[in-house]
């Protein structure tokens, strides 16, 4: 599991962070980590999980897994297809790709059968509150309107964040809390880890920035 505080990147499907840009950031990743010691880790496109865990000693994360096995489900992401190809971990339940309660648990439990870490976003309290009740790894909480935005949810809305982790930890105690949306600087990590996150969940802030270093340092400086 991933060790905490750490700092997990979703590339989405940005053209920064595909091929082999997304194999130079996952780099530059690795070099900010063994700089600072801080935990970073990576979610990519499936057709650049191979490729980055070749080239990086930093966990590589799916952006998503389907609860299907294998069979005629052309289009779909098979779980341990995405094991195979060398990833320690997934994401679940992006704003950018919601799925039902049911398939939620589903692709769980998938992740549980091939030791995949398990991230689920959340939008919210009570949903962060659902989440941690089918016992993930880590519950992120992301309001969906603060994604991909200039000012950090730690910010606009801090009680999201340490109501999410008060929440969460009612219910399962063994479950970690990440926050995202709208984080930029290293400032927003430590603010995140004043309000009891054990990590943050970013991308535009990181993919879209012309010096990637020196934001990924910036970063790192707030754990």
């Amino acid at each position: 599991m991933l060790k905490t505080p750490a700092i997990v990147l979703n590339v989405k499907t940005y053209e920064e962070a595909i091929g082999k840009n997304a194999v130079s950031l996952a780099k530059s990743m690795e070099t900010v980590a063994n700089e600072t010691g801080v935990e970073m880790a990576i979610a990519v496109m499936d057709t650049d999980i191979f490729r980055c865990v070749n080239e990086v000693n930093i966990p590589v994360f799916a952006e998503h897994i389907d609860p299907i096995k294998p069979g005629s489900h052309t289009g779909w992401t098979l779980p341990n297809a995405v094991k195979d190809a060398g990833a320690v971990g997934t994401l679940i339940n992006h704003s950018e790709h919601r799925l039902k309660l049911a398939d939620i648990d589903a692709c769980l439990s998938f992740a549980k059968d091939f030791d995949l870490d398990q991230i689920i976003c959340t939008n919210n309290i009570k949903t962060s509150m659902a989440a941690a009740a089918l016992g993930p790894h880590f519950v992120a909480v992301e309001p969906p309107e603060l994604i991909g935005g200039d000012i950090s949810v730690t910010t606009v809305d801090p009680g999201i964040v340490s109501g999410s982790v008060d929440a969460v930890k009612t219910i399962n105690d063994s479950v970690g809390v990440l926050c995202g949306a709208g984080v930029k600087n290293g400032k927003d990590v430590q603010m995140a880890l004043e309000l009891g996150a054990q990590g943050v969940l970013l991308a535009s802030g990181v993919v879209k920035a012309e010096n990637k270093l020196e934001v990924l340092r910036d970063l790192a400086s707030g754990c």
